[in-house]
């Protein structure tokens, strides 16, 4: 694995990236927050923290938590691990805004400092390397937006964060607007307010690609010197193969996929069959599918990072170890084919979902 594209990736001015950053969101575990699952399955946790051990191990040093997942418990997890590591050596990213608490708004007051001071409790921290908006919801009228940009710039500029970090446009996003270029333009005025140095955002083949007022995000982060941070490059799992739509799988109380029709028939049906055509080219086995969607990811663009979760050991070591072969051009001209199939046969057969927290 000695490829010239893993060479650190450069997030912010003081954040060098391994390029397949290290998510936290499943080691949260099973989560509810305004009454909605927002989590993932029962989680071990000497298991899920030696898997952030196995990562460091693997030469990645950025790792990515939220206040919300499982309410500080993947934090405080994450800051078990830096109790054994040199704090210099790794990068650290959480995010706000969907934990509202007795406030009247995730972002109303002071709760935004609020939320931080417990997310640096809970790592054991005095500063983090990028602190994200976890949403686009300021209120009504944005009402809590020119407070927030106050706050997240007067943490930057007295050292609490190194780097902004901002929630991308998506259309499947629960806080989107119900009007596409509405929303567009709103994101790019909240993107030159708060003049993030990290955007982050959903990105695999099952969702739309997101853009700017007609630009895609690649090129408009990239002309304003803004890195990104793709999540959930394997669609939870989906572009795996790792589920049987003759068996779907069935989610416990507090798992956001059991509200998901990708993960019952006719999704699972319809996934399956459009990832045929990779399996015959790449090989049927769940790593050669994980190689070609994490490869997809990371050769979008080179101010990019790729964010993937998990809950055991092995999966940390199977995704650094797919990362060996970069896909040819022509290769990659073929996944696009194959993949861009899939998401119109999804998105005819209406499987299109709201999206939680990522």
């Amino acid at each position: 694995m000695t490829t010239a594209d893993l060479a650190p990736r450069r997030l912010a001015p003081e954040v060098a990236a391994f390029p397949l950053a290290i998510g936290c969101w499943a080691i949260g575990g099973p989560t509810v927050n305004a009454g909605s699952p927002i989590g993932w399955g029962a989680i071990d946790d000497d298991r899920a923290l030696e898997g952030l051990r196995t990562a460091v191990s693997l030469g990645a040093n950025f790792f990515d938590t939220a206040d919300v997942f499982g309410h500080g418990h993947s934090e405080r997890l994450l800051g078990r691990l830096l109790t054994e590591v040199d704090r210099e050596s790794v990068f650290i990213a959480s995010k706000a805004g969907w934990v509202r608490g007795s406030a009247p708004h995730p972002y109303a007051g002071p709760r935004l400092r609020h939320q931080f001071e417990q997310s640096m409790e809970n790592l054991g921290l005095e500063y983090l390397d990028v602190y994200f908006l976890h949403t686009l919801d300021f209120g009504k009228d944005d009402v809590h937006l020119h407070t927030v940009i106050n706050q997240m710039q007067a943490l930057r500029e007295n050292g609490y964060i190194k780097a902004i970090g901002m929630r991308g446009p998506h259309p499947l996003a629960s806080d989107r607007h119900d009007v596409a270029d509405i929303r567009s333009s709103r994101f790019a005025k909240i993107f030159r307010l708060l003049r993030p140095d990290v955007l982050w955002t959903r990105f695999n083949p099952l969702s739309p690609p997101p853009d700017v007022e007609g630009e895609d995000l690649f090129s408009f982060t990239a002309r304003h010197g803004v890195s990104l941070l793709l999540t959930e490059p394997l669609a939870q799992g989906l572009l795996t193969g790792k589920y049987d739509p003759d068996r779907p799988p069935v989610f416990g109380a507090g798992d956001h996929r059991r509200h998901k029709r990708w993960f019952t028939n006719p999704a699972l049906s319809l996934i399956t069959e459009g990832l045929q055509p990779l399996r015959e080219r790449f090989g049927h086995s769940g790593r050669d599918l994980t190689r070609v969607a994490l490869r997809y990811s990371l050769q979008q663009a080179d101010h990019t990072a790729v964010v993937v979760g998990f809950s055991e050991p092995a999966q940390i070591k199977q995704n650094v170890d797919c990362l060996g072969e970069p896909l040819t051009a022509e290769e990659l001209a073929f996944v696009d084919i194959v993949y861009g199939n899939l998401r119109r046969k999804l998105q005819c057969a209406g499987e299109y979902l709201v999206e939680v927290p990522a």
